[in-house]
């Protein structure tokens, strides 16, 4: 039998906030992690990118009460500099701030729509291993008419960076299906030292960027970079789609809902009694009625009203379909 790994001393949890929508995540996610992981390994860091000239407003965290409330659950503020994206592309945060924690430790990142429902210490991670979250649809590649296929596109970035395509693949699936090929949301991601996945990351991310394959040039780069470049890095440090077991991340352990309207119409009720009793007390209640989509959805009650419009056993499979649905009804915010 084959024995699971052993526990490190420190799991570094790092999360992204800056101004606006971030920010608010951010405290839900601190909040719903210290109501359910009492596994004191786990360290809460919220990445905030500094200002500078990759930025065109200042990033940070703000008002300060949200700053100070996230300090209050355990978090801590972690600036970092964005040298490569900023701006131009914001979701390059993810990759930047994995520089600044500390070098040897595992890592856990978390995009901030995420809720913590159970308790970390019982996913058996094994954080030589990387991997990241398959609640993912097939956003990337698109293809064209008369364009390559997801083979030769998904192959012509794995010869770009001299790892081995074919072990990639899931040969339980189609030829040219998408499911063949390894793709993740990157909505979730580990290993054991952020600085060497970061560089990978970077690099990664960085070649295909500003050197684009000509298998990929009818592809849009922008939002999917972060999530064209993951699996070759999983890859090529020795993880993939099983290094996980099923059940745990976007299972009964995390929840990535996206946004509160799609939060209310497909999330489970102890996912949403959870948001609803960590967004009850009334210094929090201050702080979240000031975003917008919080404010009408938690306090106003619209989100229930999107919950009547689903019946949770049968749901459409795409996420688009839900979306259309909301609204068209009139309660789509984010």
């Amino acid at each position: 039998m084959a024995r699971r790994p052993a526990h490190p001393e420190t799991v570094n949890i790092v999360i992204v906030g800056q101004m606006g929508r971030l920010a608010y995540e951010a405290l839900l996610f601190a909040l719903s992690l210290r109501r359910n992981t009492k596994d004191s390994r786990f360290k809460l860091f919220v990445a905030e990118p500094r200002p500078g000239p990759k930025w065109t407003t200042d990033p940070g965290i703000r008002p300060e009460p949200l700053r100070e409330m996230l300090q209050s659950q355990g978090a801590k503020i972690l600036p970092f500099d964005s040298k490569h994206f900023g701006s131009d592309y914001p979701y390059g945060n993810k990759i930047e701030a994995l520089f600044a924690l500390p070098k040897g430790e595992p890592f856990l990142f978390f995009d901030t729509d995420t809720l913590v429902t159970g308790d970390l210490g019982d996913v058996p991670f094994d954080f030589s291993k990387p991997s990241a979250s398959l609640r993912v649809e097939g956003t990337w590649p698109q293809l064209e008419l008369y364009g390559p296929g997801y083979s030769e596109i998904w192959k012509s970035l794995y010869d770009r960076f001299g790892l081995d395509f074919e072990s990639s693949l899931d040969l339980t699936q189609p030829d040219e299906y998408w499911r063949r090929y390894l793709y993740f949301n990157a909505g979730y991601f580990y290993y054991s030292c952020p600085h060497v996945f970061g560089q990978r990351f970077l690099d990664m991310a960085l070649s295909i960027w500003k050197d684009t394959p000509p298998e990929l040039a009818c592809q849009q780069l922008t939002p999917w970079l972060d999530q064209i470049a993951l699996p070759l890095v999983i890859h090529s440090l020795g993880g993939g789609r099983d290094a996980l077991p099923s059940g745990y991340l976007d299972g009964e352990v995390t929840v990535h809902y996206r946004n509160m309207p799609l939060l209310y119409a497909r999330e489970s009720d102890a996912v949403v009694d959870l948001l609803e009793e960590i967004s009850a007390p009334n210094q929090v209640k201050r702080l979240l009625k000031d975003y917008e989509p919080f404010k009408r959805m938690i306090y106003q009650n619209r989100g229930q009203k999107v919950r009547a419009l689903f019946d949770r056993d049968h749901l459409p499979s795409r996420e688009q379909p839900i979306r259309q649905k909301i609204k068209k009804n009139g309660f789509w915010m984010v």
